[in-house]
């Protein structure tokens, strides 16, 4: 689970390991996130993966799913929680 940024696979040995699922959040427009190459580590690494998704949520902020920071945005972290529990049942079926 990679939220808010992402890096590339290779980071962890020569590819994402096999048979480890992965899900990468993110908003559309953080420039954090963006333009600073979590997107385009994002998108191959789900490419290449077999158990990989992409999760853009429309808005601009960085760590919006951090109830602490001025850049929280409810909306989004709820739906990306949403989705964390997704991910999570299914690992245990």
């Amino acid at each position: 689970m990679l939220c808010h940024a992402c890096v590339p696979a290779t980071e962890f040995g020569p590819a994402w390991p096999q048979g480890v699922p992965v899900q990468v959040h993110g908003m559309a427009a953080d420039p954090l996130f963006v333009d600073e190459g979590d997107l385009d580590a994002a998108r191959p690494l789900v490419a290449s993966t077999a158990r990989a998704e992409l999760f853009l949520y429309p808005g601009d902020r960085h760590c919006f799913a951090d109830r602490s920071l001025a850049s929280h945005d409810a909306g989004a972290a709820a739906l990306l929680l949403d989705q964390v529990l997704g991910f999570l049942t299914a690992l245990d079926a």
